[in-house]
C-alpha cells in the first residue's frame, strides 16, 4: 500500500501539472472503487485546481467550488498523460486538463477512492479525526507519550494508527521501530517519554529519508513519473527476515501482529 512518502511524492509529481489549470471533461470508467465515484464530481467541470494539498494518505485537489479527495488505496496510481490516451484495463477516472493533458487514475484492486466535497476539506468525516502530521510541528514524543498513557495496545499498531499519527504504515512502523530500538510487540502505555522521544525523531527520520528517495517500491508502488523509488535498498528490517541483523549481527525474525508481517531484531530492539 502506499503510505505516508509515497503520497507525498505523488503530490510533489502532479502539483506542478494541476496548478492553474481548469478541468475540461470527467471520464469515469468505473465507479465502482472502494466508495462508489460520486456523480457530483462531474462539478469539477470548468473549476480551476488552486492548491493540491496532502493530509495523511489522502490528496486533496482543491478549487474555488470544491474538493477533490483521491485515496490510492492498496495499489493505485496517478499519473499525467495525453488527454485521450488509450486506458488500461485498470485506469478507472481520468480529469482532462484545458492543456491537452489529463490526471489518471489507475486502481488494478479497487481500493482506492474519489470523493468531492464542497465544504472545509479538513471537515470531511475521513479527515476530521486523523492525528496530527508526523513531519510538522504539532507531533513529537511527548504527542506520544501522552497518548500511549494506559494503553496495552502494542507500540506498532499504536503508531500505525491514523487518530495518533497519520501515514506510518507498516512498512515504516518496523523500520522506525528498530531504528529508535523498540521492541514492536511491548505496549506503548510502558514506553517512557524518553524512549516516546526517540521514536518519534525516529518516525520523521525515515519518513523524510523515504521522501528524499523517492518512496519505496513494493508490490505495484512507483513514483507519479513511473519511476521506481529506492528507499527499499535502505530497509533495514522489513522483508528481511532470516538475514543478519546490520546492529548486531543477529538473525532477523518476522512474526504476524494482527494481520500484518512485522520484522525486526530480537537482540537490538527491547
Amino acid at each position: 500500500m502506499p503510505e505516508l512518502p509515497e503520497v507525498e511524492i505523488t503530490r510533489r509529481g502532479i502539483a506542478p501539472h494541476l496548478q492553474g489549470r481548469a478541468v475540461e471533461r470527467i471520464v469515469v470508467r468505473q465507479p465502482r472503487l472502494r466508495w462508489p465515484v460520486p456523480a457530483r464530481i462531474r462539478r469539477l467541470r470548468g473549476q480551476t485546481f488552486t492548491t493540491v494539498r496532502r493530509r495523511g494518505k489522502y490528496l486533496l485537489l482543491e478549487t474555488v467550488r470544491g474538493t477533490a479527495i483521491i485515496h490510492l488505496g492498496m495499489s493505485g496510481s496517478l499519473r499525467i498523460v495525453p488527454a485521450g490516451a488509450p486506458p488500461g484495463p485498470h485506469d478507472h477516472v481520468d480529469i482532462e486538463l484545458d492543456d491537452g493533458r489529463a490526471l489518471r487514475l489507475r486502481d488494478p484492486r479497487r481500493f482506492g477512492a474519489l470523493l468531492w466535497t464542497e465544504r472545509r476539506p479538513l471537515d470531511h468525516p475521513l479527515l476530521a479525526k486523523l492525528g496530527p502530521e508526523p513531519l510538522e510541528a504539532a507531533f513529537d514524543g511527548a504527542h506520544l507519550f501522552a497518548r500511549s498513557r494506559g494503553r496495552r495496545l502494542a507500540v506498532k499498531p499504536f503508531i500505525m494508527d491514523a487518530a495518533v499519527v497519520v501515514g506510518v504504515g507498516n512498512i515504516y512502523a518496523s523500520e522506525t521501530l528498530f531504528r529508535a530500538e523498540i521492541h514492536p510487540f511491548r505496549a506503548a502505555g510502558r514506553i517512557s517519554l524518553p524512549r516516546h522521544r526517540r521514536l518519534a525523531d525516529a518516525i520523521q527520520q525515515v519518513l523524510r529519508e523515504a521522501i528524499d528517495q523517492g518512496g519505496t517500491s513494493l508490490r505495484d508502488f512507483t513514483r507519479a513519473d513511473g519511476e521506481p523509488g529506492y528507499f527499499g535498498l535502505s530497509l533495514q528490517v522489513y522483508g528481511r527476515a532470516g538475514d543478519s541483523c546490520a546492529r548486531c549481527g543477529r538473525e532477523l525474525r518476522m512474526r504476524r501482529q494482527g494481520q500484518r508481517a512485522t520484522y525486526y531484531c530480537g537482540k537490538c530492539q527491547r
